[in-house]
């Protein structure tokens, strides 16, 4: 194996160069069009680009990542985590074409990759799972009579792919039909398969995974578990190891049931096999059929590199350790940094600013150190072409607590600015007392999220006055005189507009004033304190662990811009496509009512009305893309008798 092509972008490609460049083996990058001056092009050894920008014309084409292969005189393929990782058709074209896959062997990945498979090896090999329904037989009614089998509340989920995508809660029967749809429809879209299967769902389980290694020699190994129970729409964004629900003996019982899957199906390499866990029972709910990637906690835990385990065992070489030769030390916390708002909303845009806490990147964080595994810099475009996720932080500690403080500092001094962010969301995650008591489960954020944003949004209006007017005053300041006449303003924030007077008293001092709040008294620049331009007299700042967005609204009319935006105009919040248009002109709407679905970054959107209306326009069509601002639909008032 002298030279690996990396079917992958981004963070993912640059995590596997790093290992492979380190062991002395060259390495291939391909790139879309929006990908041209990426970091992960720029580190390998050549890159060739794939031509288009969509995933279906560049990742995912089997016969542009081949051709790479042949092109530049590789001998091996490395998949990453997404895109092709788990897609057994494109492992078998690699072998077909000569060249080593990395990764496990085709039959293991049909065997394992699809959920329906996976759950009927598990039966026949004493793997526990939840009662529920795979089978071929498609249609709505089989999955109607075997939902009134199994009973609510039950799971729809995607029979391919994984990533939270294609799965539906469903806690009454009128529910099932839509959700069906929705899934089937997602899935579609996301993994080119509509399958689906059913199964029992378990309401305040957690989700633990157990990462398995392989070799060609029948060797089969375990290297404990992570919890990844906070989650967002069945997206983990915070994993951790050890799970704090997990003693020794029940390490041992789920460590065997994964790799006695594993061995079931043939298995070689990394492969992570994923439980809900509840109380002291657990149940299989997929395998995943590659390295994921959250596999830095464990790489911390255990000083593992998993990428170079990746490449030994490609090569032949058996498994370096025995399962009583592996040893876990400390605790490990990884956050997951996404291109998203408060509420979860995917967003694009370019990286105006980027900053980063003291860190190593790809490599093992040593106790109390900080590893920070992305492809940021500035200037960096976040495209809508693909998921929203900019990188990863990982704490290795020597204590939970410990880890936990050290990551919020490490999410409170890195900086992104220019597009919206979940850094301090995070933050506020790892500080909520069920999380830090170790209590999350599965649907701590469905519980909590509601609080969390509420108390960020008390922040950023605590922070409103002093950060904003550094934002709007950093650049107007030149002149030590101080200026006697008070200059007041209407600075917008989410939606609300603040009345702000600030006085300059000279030397880069400024006096502000705002009702309810004692005035203060700021020297330009604030230390802490960082903001850019993101428009026409709208800025981003940050501060610690508080984000903000502000607009001068001053030179507004008044009426303008003291609107908190009436159920007049339904707009699109980020790039997507429009995949259903559930209601039609005239219709009478009720506050929530979904009125435009967006598909963005590989997941669907509702969009709803945001008040009691009446449907006067709709404006897009589906199979449509839309823009941020994007005008899709505008109401009337709700008319008599309107649903409420």
């Amino acid at each position: 194996m002298k030279k690996i092509l990396i079917a992958n972008r981004g963070e993912i490609a640059r995590r596997i160069i790093h290992t492979a460049h380190r062991m002395g083996i060259e390495t291939v990058a391909v790139y879309s069009d929006p990908d041209a001056n990426a970091l992960h092009v720029r580190e390998a050894t050549q890159a060739v680009a794939l031509g288009g920008a969509a995933s279906a014309d560049t990742y995912l084409h089997t016969d542009k990542l081949l051709a790479a292969a042949r092109a530049t005189g590789a001998d091996a393929v490395h998949p990453g985590y997404g895109f092709l990782s788990e897609n057994a058709d494109f492992a078998q074209a690699v072998v077909d074409a000569g060249l080593t896959w990395m990764g496990p062997p085709p039959a293991a990945i049909r065997a394992l990759g699809s959920k329906s498979e996976a759950k009927a090896l598990a039966h026949a090999h004493g793997v526990p799972c939840l009662p529920g329904y795979s089978g071929a037989d498609q249609s709505d009614e089989r999955f109607a009579t075997e939902a009134a089998r199994i009973g609510t509340p039950l799971m729809v989920k995607a029979v391919a792919g994984g990533g939270g995508r294609g799965m539906r809660l469903v806690t009454d029967m009128a529910q099932l039909p839509a959700a069906l749809a929705s899934a089937r429809s997602e899935a579609l879209a996301g993994f080119g398969c509509g399958d689906l299967l059913i199964e029992r769902a378990l309401l305040q389980p957690r989700h633990v995974e157990v990462q398995i290694f392989a070799d060609a020699h029948g060797a089969c190994i375990h290297l404990g578990e992570r919890d990844c129970s906070v989650q967002r729409r069945h997206q983990k964004i915070i994993e951790e190891s050890p799970s704090p629900a997990v003693d020794a003996a029940l390490r041992e019982r789920m460590g065997a049931c994964a790799v006695a899957l594993a061995q079931a199906a043939g298995y070689v390499g990394a492969g992570t096999v994923e439980f809900l866990l509840d109380g002291a029972e657990f149940f299989l709910m997929e395998m995943n059929t590659r390295l994921q990637v959250e596999h830095p906690v464990t790489e911390a835990l255990t000083g593992l590199d998993l990428v170079e385990w990746q490449m030994r065992v490609a090569r032949g070489e058996p498994l370096p350790l025995t399962q009583d030769q592996v040893h876990l030390q400390g605790h490990a916390i990884e956050v997951r940094l996404c291109a998203e708002d408060a509420h979860f909303r995917p967003h694009t845009g370019r990286v105006l600013q980027f900053g980063a806490p003291p860190a190593t990147a790809f490599e093992r964080a040593a106790p109390g150190a900080l590893r920070f595994d992305h492809a940021l810099e500035e200037g960096a475009e976040v495209t809508p072409h693909y998921d929203a996720m900019l990188g990863k932080l990982i704490v290795h500690a020597p204590t939970r607590p410990e880890a936990i403080a050290a990551l919020v500092r490490a999410l409170h001094s890195t900086r992104v600015l220019g597009l919206p962010t979940n850094r301090a969301f995070l933050a506020a995650c790892l500080q909520h007392p069920v999380f830090a008591s170790g209590q999350a489960l599965v649907p701590f954020l469905s519980e909590h999220a509601a609080d969390l944003q509420d108390l960020l949004l008390k922040s950023e209006l605590k922070a409103l006055a002093h950060c904003a007017v550094e934002a709007v005053f950093s650049s107007e300041i030149s002149s030590d005189l101080p200026c006697a006449l008070a200059r007041p303003m209407r600075l917008r924030h989410q939606g609300q507009v603040h009345l702000v007077v600030v006085r300059e008293l000279g030397g880069g001092r400024l006096l502000v004033e705002q009702a309810g709040a004692e005035p203060v008294t700021l020297q330009l620049p604030q230390r802490g304190v960082n903001c850019v331009a993101v428009g026409p007299r709208r800025w981003h700042w940050q501060t610690g662990g508080v984000d903000g967005w502000v607009e001068d609204a001053s030179w507004e009319p008044a009426a303008r811009a003291g609107a908190a935006g009436g159920a007049t105009e339904l707009r699109a919040p980020f790039n997507g496509k429009v995949v259903a248009l559930p209601v039609s002109a005239g219709q009478a709407l009720a506050a929530g009512d979904t009125v435009v679905v967006i598909e963005s970054m590989k997941l669907e959107h509702s969009l709803a009305s945001p008040a009691a209306a009446t449907v006067a326009e709709l404006l897009v069509a589906p199979g449509q893309q839309v823009s941020p601002g994007q005008v899709l639909a505008r109401f009337a008032p709700a008319t008599q008798g309107a649903p409420a």
